[in-house]
């Protein structure tokens, strides 16, 4: 019984090991594709990407002058301001 059941089961695991042989060969023959394809994607930059991260530029730039107006009003207001600072004249009430 034992004779006839190792034939069968070699006969069984040697489509899986077959597979697992070519599954590995595909794999190792895409490789380079893949690497080569990930580098070009990483050391280019999509139009969209580009548009994007002028967008995020614009806005923390705006941000930051809204910052620095806001800063020079409440200098003004408090009577603080500085020598570079242009307050605007009271306005009589």
């Amino acid at each position: 019984m034992r004779l006839f059941l190792l034939p069968v089961l070699a006969l069984g695991l040697s489509g899986c090991v077959v597979g697992t042989v070519a599954r590995t060969a595909v794999d190792v023959a895409t490789l380079p594709v893949k690497v080569v394809s990930a580098g070009v994607d990483a050391a280019t930059t999509s139009q969209s990407e580009a548009d994007e991260k002028r967008g995020r530029e614009l806005r923390k730039e705006e941000e930051r002058r809204g910052r620095e107006a806001r800063e020079l009003a409440e200098r003004c207001r408090k009577g603080k301001a500085r020598a570079a600072d242009v307050c605007p004249e009271p306005q009589p009430r």
